[in-house]
């Protein structure tokens, strides 16, 4: 099944096709350095929020026992 979103057209471009266009746009104007930081910058903030998850299941826990 094909997401709507990614065959819905607005002009003669789909929403796929821009997020290539977007992508290959950005690869071109940053280096890896760039990926790397902002792949360090989602990882920190995934990690937190894992983090908080896992002490908000050790209380819920430790509230049933």
């Amino acid at each position: 099944m094909v997401r709507r979103m990614e065959t819905e057209k607005k002009g003669s471009m789909s929403v796929k096709d821009a997020g290539r266009k977007g992508g290959l746009s950005t690869s071109k104007s940053h280096d890896r350095k760039f990926y790397e930081m902002i792949g360090h910058k989602g990882g920190l903030k995934g990690g937190q929020r894992v983090r908080e998850l896992i002490e908000k299941g050790k209380e819920t826990e430790i509230r049933k026992s």
